[in-house]
């Protein structure tokens, strides 16, 4: 039996060197660990480290618990690690019309970004799971 394979564990490890502030965790579907790693520096630095051996037990969490489909996690993910406030990881999940309003207002002045960084597995898995079900 196959499984899902939503996340990558490699993109898991490269988030991991900007761990200090959490975005691993938000890409493993963890947003307030990833906000309180946010806030104190991947918990003074020790969660960070930690955290480079919890990888992979993450990665296996995020490939079950999220579904698989059409738009890739880790393209939207990368997307919106380095392009968020332009909106394009949303024009890349079909949002066009909020993807343009990022785009106009720098990710609705930043507090789009941190709702995506909450959502944004959630909000992938929603479409994916619309997909298939039309299949």
């Amino acid at each position: 039996m196959s499984q899902n394979q939503t996340h990558s564990t490699l993109f898991g490890y490269l988030l991991w060197i900007f761990g200090f502030l959490g975005m691993h965790r938000f890409y493993y579907g963890k947003p307030i660990s990833g906000t309180i790693y946010f806030f104190t520096l991947g918990l003074f630095f020790i969660g960070w480290i930690v955290d480079l051996f919890l990888i992979p037990g993450m990665d296996r969490d995020a490939d079950i618990r999220f579904i698989d489909g059409d738009i890739d996690y880790n393209i939207a993910w990368l997307l919106l690690a380095f392009l968020g406030v332009f909106g394009i990881h949303r024009m890349y999940m079909g949002k066009w019309l909020s993807g343009i309003l990022y785009l106009v207002t720098l990710g609705v002045f930043g507090l789009g970004v941190i709702y995506d960084l909450w959502t944004m597995n959630d909000q992938i898995s929603l479409l994916n799971g619309k997909k298939t079900s039309r299949a």
